[in-house]
């Protein structure tokens, strides 16, 4: 097949004069080279064509693929992981990964929650407020997590984000809004385990591959799965494997995981990342249906390694899925 790539790659914006936080859940180089390279071992004609608008200068010059690889984040907006998949549905060329409502849906923490929460998926409760006087409205105990309602890659997520005094509450909620300029979600602190489990496939053809628990080291910022901490994850958290053969915790994890995605509506392959409760039970956070693909450093590719899947596999495994929605 003629493979075209869609990305946002991080080197670039950073010329371009964006900040480490603001380009923090883009692509680095060595991810695009991987990707391609595998593609190619794969058997497949690979093309670069970049992020939003250089896939719009490429349709109207006419190109077109067979399938189209999108890890493209975009910058801008609730719809901004959309963007891409909508831009290729307006010229009938199938991709990777899933489509604009699930991008949109999945992005906003507190819409995810809502659907789940009408499914019957287990969550945690919940209140998205778009400023501090908001939080007068919760219905909850602390203490109480904060983060904002439309970010990956654990921006906004830090030590402060735990409240454990109402007073403080709102104030620490119109900072947040302020810096990240959306609203923010106010969830229970979870004070359990922590998992992210990796999934494959679309539908009832989705499975999961496996989890891991993220353990924080002593060097961790405390408490939480933060943003210093997935960046410097090499010297700060732990990735232990668990097996649901023989963890009924992981069990329940993986069937909420699997549950999400399929309500959902989330393809191809991603991610879902659970925490337990004071109980233990695990409750879905968040689910990430665009995960990082870098085969060292992004967490469904170091999942993968630990159940002795190459990242060859993983990719096949990817486009075996989405190839499924080519039409003749």
């Amino acid at each position: 097949m003629k493979i075209g790539l869609t990305f946002d790659l991080r080197s670039a914006y950073l010329e371009m004069g964006f900040s480490e936080l603001e380009t923090a859940e883009f692509d680095r180089d060595d991810t695009i080279t991987a990707i391609e390279s595998a593609l190619t071992t794969l058997g497949h004609q690979c093309e670069r064509i970049g992020h939003a608008r250089q896939l719009m200068q490429a349709l109207t010059e006419g190109k077109h693929w067979d399938l189209v690889f999108n890890i493209a984040e975009g910058m801008y907006g609730i719809g901004r992981e959309a963007q891409v998949p909508a831009i290729l549905d307006v010229y009938n060329i199938p991709y990777t990964f899933s489509d604009p409502l699930v991008m949109s849906l999945t992005l906003h923490k507190g819409m995810t929650k809502r659907v789940l929460r009408d499914a019957k998926v287990a969550v945690s409760d919940f209140l998205v407020a778009e400023n501090g006087s908001d939080a007068s409205a919760i219905s909850f105990g602390g203490p109480w997590f904060i983060k904002p309602v439309a970010e990956g890659t654990g921006k906004g997520i830090a030590p402060t984000s735990i409240v454990r005094n109402a007073a403080q509450l709102p104030g620490a909620v119109d900072q947040l809004r302020q810096k990240f300029n959306q609203a923010v979600i106010i969830e229970p602190y979870l004070p359990g385990r922590e998992f992210t489990v990796g999934i494959v496939g679309t539908g009832n053809a989705a499975k999961a591959l496996g989890t891991m628990e993220v353990i924080l080291l002593q060097n961790a910022e405390e408490g939480v799965y933060s943003y210093v901490n997935k960046e410097e994850c090499e010297e700060r958290v732990e990735y232990r494997l668990v097996d649901a053969r023989q963890d009924p915790v992981v069990l329940e994890a993986e069937t909420t995981a699997l549950d999400a995605w399929r309500v959902l509506g989330c393809r191809d392959g991603g991610r879902a990342d659970l925490r337990c409760d004071e109980n233990g039970k695990p409750l879905f956070m968040e689910v990430n249906p665009l995960a990082g693909i870098h085969p060292e450093h992004s967490d469904l590719p170091i999942l993968c390694t630990k159940k002795n899947i190459d990242y060859l596999s993983l990719v096949e495994m990817i486009i075996s899925s989405a190839s499924a929605r080519i039409t003749i």
